[in-house]
């Protein structure tokens, strides 16, 4: 039997447009992802989250069973449109009493919020200015912080900045496979520095404020060369400085990584670099796979190896590896001084079968969970600084691109009824949160 330390902070994980719905209900802006979804072809099977889970009107069913689960944590987002339809300006009143009587219900049921600020979701006004390629957005960004703070910051436990800024760049702005659909060099580079100079200015603007614990939150993976030819390694290198150390090397030492540098020049202004380094409370760790890339054409030069045939993978396609959880960890504890990490998103999609008589045998699913919390108690054994495990996520949602084609969640959404029926996924880790161990 597993146990973890008895402080350690168990939740799951959700962010606002893949569960809230809801679009234009109390005067919310459209978002860049409201834009992207309805554009034919964007979305795997023609889905928006125009309704999605419909978190909006059943959010106290969703807090009922976050209650049942028992975790002391949960990690949301605001959608920034809610509040600010503009961006940035005029507030939505019934924007902000939506998160008021979430947080409020969160708060009465013993469930500390953990509220991330930002997970993809850019105000399309914002985006219509240049969006995350335009400078302005980071000090908009601050702007946006401030509010969140100041109106609903009392209730709040642990404030996030970003979701994944790695990914929003590299999808959003290089690959054109998520909002806001740009595939340009220039506009990844640009969306990467000023998603880092967003953390700055919301850290150094809350740090001014109160006395919360303040993170952001990156998605990290291993990054394995598809051979040892020279180019492959480089290829390898190239891609774990811009995929991995992007968004951490500026933070914890205010410099890009050497292989990222160069690119780099033609965003990074002034002392842009020293006030990038900010001391964080917590580190928040998304973790699901670990790559293998290869020299190849493109902007930056490599390509993704898919898994050799056999390999052990997840309806998404990813590897199933949970050592790479722990080699991830061990590499932040050597890289970066063993700062205080939370992994703040794991999980899998899996196609689980119907609920039968009120239940959802989700037997992969529930091995995945073992097996990489088993992962992260190796990390914790080998001195990592590791504080909570989140596991993504509660309710089976809009998945990007995927739309509805994936399922992550540990209680089964039915698409028709909305109907949630927790899984024994959401069974397993109950018992894992009530003992503070994994179960033999």
């Amino acid at each position: 039997m597993t146990d973890f330390p008895s402080d350690f902070t168990w939740g799951v994980s959700t962010s606002a447009y893949q569960i809230e719905g809801a679009p234009a209900a109390g005067g919310k802006g459209e978002s860049i992802w409201d834009r992207f979804a309805h554009r034919p072809g964007n979305v795997a099977d023609g889905s928006t989250g125009d309704v999605a889970t419909d978190h909006y009107h059943r959010f106290p069913e969703d807090v009922a069973l976050l209650a049942e689960l028992g975790v002391q944590a949960y990690r949301f987002s605001v959608s920034w449109p809610r509040l600010l339809p503009e961006g940035r300006g005029r507030v939505a009143a019934k924007g902000l009493e939506f998160y008021d009587r979430l947080l409020d219900l969160l708060v009465a049921n013993g469930v500390r919020p953990w509220l991330c600020l930002y997970h993809w979701d850019l105000p399309q006004a914002l985006q219509d200015r240049g969006g995350w390629t335009a400078r302005d957005t980071a000090y908009y960004f601050a702007d946006y912080a401030e509010l969140v703070a100041e109106r609903l910051g009392d209730r709040v436990d642990t404030f996030l900045m970003l979701n994944e800024p790695n990914v929003h760049a590299l999808l959003g702005h290089l690959a054109g496979q998520h909002a806001p659909g740009l595939s340009g060099l220039s506009d990844y580079l640009a969306a990467v520095h000023h998603q880092n100079l967003a953390v700055a200015a919301g850290v150094e603007r809350l740090r001014e404020m109160g006395a919360w614990r303040l993170g952001t939150v990156v998605n990290l993976q291993p990054i394995e060369a598809a051979s040892d030819s020279e180019d492959d390694r480089a290829a390898a290198a190239l891609a774990d400085a811009a995929y991995n150390r992007a968004s951490l090397d500026p933070l914890f030492s205010g410099a890009y990584p050497a292989a990222l540098a160069p690119l780099m020049e033609a965003v990074v202004r002034g002392d842009d670099l020293q006030a990038l380094r900010r001391p964080l409370d917590l580190l928040g760790v998304n973790h699901y796979t670990v790559q293998t890339v290869a020299a190849g054409e493109g902007p930056i030069g490599l390509r993704v190896v898919e898994p050799p045939p056999g390999s052990e993978v997840t309806a998404m396609g990813w590897r199933v590896a949970p050592e790479a959880l722990t080699r991830q960890l061990l590499e932040l504890k050597e890289r970066y001084g063993n700062p205080p990490v939370v992994v703040t998103e794991n999980g899998a999609a899996y196609p689980d079968p119907p609920p039968v008589r009120g239940r959802v045998d989700d037997r992969p699913r529930v091995d995945y969970l073992r097996r990489y919390l088993q992962a992260t108690a190796e990390a914790i054994a080998q001195g990592c600084d590791v504080r909570g495990y989140f596991v993504w996520t509660l309710v089976d949602n809009f998945e990007w691109a995927e739309g509805f084609t994936q399922r992550f969640g540990i209680v089964h959404l039915d698409r028709e009824t909305l109907r949630r029926t927790p899984k024994e996924s959401f069974r397993f880790y109950q018992r894992v949160v009530a003992g503070g161990r994994l179960p033999d």
